[in-house]
């Protein structure tokens, strides 16, 4: 749809309202508002989930591996044989055997669970996000009853580099007097923040061969934990390596194992997607009242110009170029604002936090201890194309009643 001058003229004009056209100017404020907030705030949030599903994944990634194969009937003993099967397969990068167990460890008269993870000193080092997490200690410590230990679970604890604290597995050992817990001491060498609450506060790493010596699976493990070379293409390696293992194991891959919560952050992006979606379409609406408003108010002026020869399709475009204006320019607007603040959004919560002295983002709440934020541009294009397609939508009707207005009965009256 061309305009040509004069519908540029005058929709300029019809946007500059008078003294007296006050109020009809400042709806069409509320309006160019309403919808700059709207894209702007909807640009925000889906960056700030886009950033949370990013960084949770990668570091659920980090520290767990794309596949795991348990053993069918408890420990997997001839590992090794195993290890070379998977690592001769397609689309296989490692393997780690590693031992998983739950215990409760105790120190300094207090007492909470955790989650053991045993393996090799080599694997150690091969997880870029363990190895370079490590803010007390040296990694090359990490052997014999040497144990690393969350930031979180050190701090709640209060235990240092060079304490021991006791772990208890609920499995037992038979005696003549009944099933005893097994226990043992360790020595805290090393202390990791990988920048996730739930890693920090809960999991301990000790050298495989201590893990299999506290929960008795001597020259076995009970995990073998596959490093593929893209997790997001995940399901032909996981193909490939089940029939690697035939009927030895059981395999599953992260999505298994994260299915409720990878759900859950999806079904969340959705609805908060159409919810604030509702505020650019209330927007629109006060450009409809507006733009309803001007046409009532501009009956003199509209009949005038049909008089003058100025055709319905001229006052259409008019009206329309009046009302889209609004819609375009606060779309833009919003557009800007919400990719400097999701582009700086860690650095305002830093502010905002100095400046109310509260704690915007709870690491013990979401997890994380930064707050991300990844903008996609065909996110952005997206819900700039909507803004853009309600905008202009929402002109439509309030100009095609400029349009059918009768000069005659403007007129009749003046």
């Amino acid at each position: 749809m061309a305009f040509s001058p004069f519908e540029r003229m005058m929709a300029g004009r019809y946007l500059r309202a008078r003294k007296a056209e006050g109020f009809v100017s400042v709806i069409a404020g509320f309006s160019f508002l309403g919808i700059m907030l709207g894209v702007a705030t909807l640009i925000i949030v889906m960056s700030v989930m886009n950033g949370f599903r990013e960084e949770l994944v990668g570091r659920i990634l980090g520290l767990n591996g794309h596949l795991n194969v348990y053993g069918l009937n408890g420990p997997i003993y001839d590992y090794k044989a195993m290890v070379d099967k998977i690592e001769n397969t397609a689309g296989v990068e490692s393997v780690r055997p590693m031992i998983e167990g739950q215990v409760l460890v105790s120190v300094n008269g207090a007492a909470s669970g955790a989650m053991v993870r045993g393996l090799s000193l080599k694997d150690f080092k091969t997880k870029p996000i363990l190895s370079e997490g490590i803010q007390a200690g040296n990694i090359d410590d990490f052997k014999d009853n040497n144990v690393a230990i969350g930031a979180e679970m050190a701090r709640r604890m209060n235990v240092k580099i060079g304490d021991h604290i006791t772990l208890i597995s609920p499995k037992g050992k038979a005696t003549p007097f009944g099933s005893v817990p097994r226990s043992g001491s360790y020595t805290v060498k090393m202390v990791f923040d990988v920048g996730m609450y739930e890693y920090n506060n809960g999991f301990v790493f000790m050298p495989l061969e201590a893990a299999q010596k506290f929960f008795m699976m001597e020259g076995g493990v009970n995990t073998l934990e596959i490093m593929a070379n893209s997790p997001m293409n995940i399901e032909r390696v996981k193909q490939d390596v089940i029939f690697a293992v035939k009927d030895d194991a059981r395999v599953y891959d992260w999505r298994d194992a994260n299915k409720s919560f990878i759900n859950a952050l999806d079904v969340e992006r959705n609805v908060m997607f159409l919810i604030l979606t509702l505020i650019i379409i209330v927007a629109a609406f006060n450009i409809i009242s507006s733009m309803i408003m001007l046409v009532k108010d501009k009956g003199k002026d509209i009949a005038i110009m049909r008089t003058m020869g100025a055709s319905r399709s001229m006052m259409l475009r008019i009206f329309i170029l009046t009302g889209a204006s609004i819609g375009v320019a606060g779309t833009f607007a919003g557009a800007m604002i919400g990719i400097l603040f999701a582009v700086n959004i860690e650095s305002i919560r830093q502010f905002l936090q100095k400046l109310t002295n509260t704690e915007l983002f709870s690491s013990e709440i979401y997890f994380l201890s930064q707050l991300p934020a990844v903008v996609e541009w065909d996110e952005v294009i997206t819900v700039i194309s909507m803004a853009l397609v309600i905008s202009i939508a929402a002109t439509i009707y309030p100009a095609w009643r400029a349009s059918r207005l009768d000069p005659v009965e403007a007129l009749r009256y003046e």
